[in-house]
């Protein structure tokens, strides 16, 4: 009887041992299951093994500073990264963006993050952020975009054959080209008024072409600074009430508030030329300035050299050679000057 109980005792003993095990197979095998991948997350897992294999699985990452938000700036930011996913670097470049609000200290901050965060490539668009750059950096690259006058700026010696890690693409305007439209256009104008930010180097540099050309045909002018874009509505109903028309040049702090400075011009009947086509759009009367989305490619292409390993040397700064002739016919209305259809052939027209 003791070894039947004994007997039947093992044999309990078995059952629950196997169903034990049955269990924990179950278990496991779901748990496998589980972590399998579903046939989206195979094409991925499939797509990023591949890109590891072929580029490598860390994506190059590229900081862009902007200075300010207003339209001319966003443009170029837009079409930087249009530029780079038109080249087939959507998926390999880890893209980064920040704005100063207008504040230059923010600047400041905003490339010390950039650093201390060990970018691949930094992007400043005009010329504080990339003096800003330039200044906390001598390692990382930096392709500049939108600086008019790079060595006057002191970011490069040589444009020709950059000697630190700077480069990149000027948006210089034709001042003469300008003038030279203001007086097919509106000839009767005697007085010129110029407005813009004294702390941006690239708008004092234009000034200083203006002059030079208002000195040597002796036309006068009127000269009017600001300092940030708070000053901008006083400084412009003061000044049209001196000037016959106005000229400003690719100036950031004028460019953010350009809708101001063009409702005092209207009022006044006198027309804005203006250093950028997004100025225009904004009121502004004519210019024969720079295309921004031709630029915004351009610093792109600039980009992809470094990250197929060009060295900034080999890599000289660029400019525009062509120049957009746009002109405003709904602030020609306003203002009263009417133009003929031969006139207007010229021009790429904004309404």
């Amino acid at each position: 009887m003791k070894k039947l109980l004994s007997l039947i005792t093992i044999m309990a003993m078995l059952l629950i041992l196997a169903a034990c095990a049955k269990g924990a197979r179950t278990k496991d095998t779901e748990g496998l299951a589980a972590e399998q991948p579903t046939e989206s997350n195979a094409t991925a897992l499939a797509s990023a093994e591949q890109q590891d294999e072929t580029h490598g699985s860390e994506k190059v990452k590229i900081g862009i500073i902007q200075p300010v938000e207003h339209p001319s700036l966003n443009q170029i930011r837009e079409y930087i990264i249009i530029g780079l996913e038109e080249q087939g670097l959507k998926d390999k470049v880890e893209i980064t963006y920040k704005d100063a609000q207008g504040d230059p200290s923010n600047i400041n901050t905003i490339v010390s993050q950039f650093v201390g965060d060990e970018m691949d490539i930094i992007v400043p668009i005009g010329t504080g952020a990339s003096q800003s750059a330039a200044a906390a950096t001598k390692e990382i690259p930096i392709i500049f975009a939108a600086v008019s006058y790079p060595l006057d700026a002191g970011l490069v010696k040589d444009v020709n054959k950059p000697e630190a890690n700077v480069t990149g693409v000027s948006d210089a305007i034709d001042v003469e080209q300008i003038f030279n439209l203001a007086f097919e256009l509106t000839p009767q104008v005697e007085t010129f008024g110029f407005i813009y930010n004294t702390g941006e180097p690239n708008s004092a540099s234009a000034i200083n072409k203006a002059k030079e050309y208002c000195d040597d045909k002796g036309i006068k002018y009127v000269e009017a600074t600001i300092t940030n874009s708070s000053e901008l509505p006083q400084t412009a109903q003061s000044l049209v009430e001196k000037v016959d028309a106005i000229f400003t040049p690719t100036d950031n702090t004028v460019a953010s508030a350009m809708p101001i400075l063009s409702a005092e011009a209207q009022k006044a009947g006198i027309p804005v030329y203006t250093g950028a086509d997004s100025m225009v759009m904004d009121g502004g009367f004519a210019t024969v300035g720079i295309d921004y989305t031709v630029l915004g490619r351009q610093v792109a292409k600039m980009v992809k050299k470094v990250i197929d390993g060009e060295e900034i040397s080999n890599i000289p700064t660029e400019t525009l050679s062509e120049f957009a002739t746009i002109i405003n016919l709904t602030t020609a209305d306003k203002i009263g000057i009417k133009l003929s259809e031969e006139q207007l052939k010229k021009f790429q027209i904004v309404e």
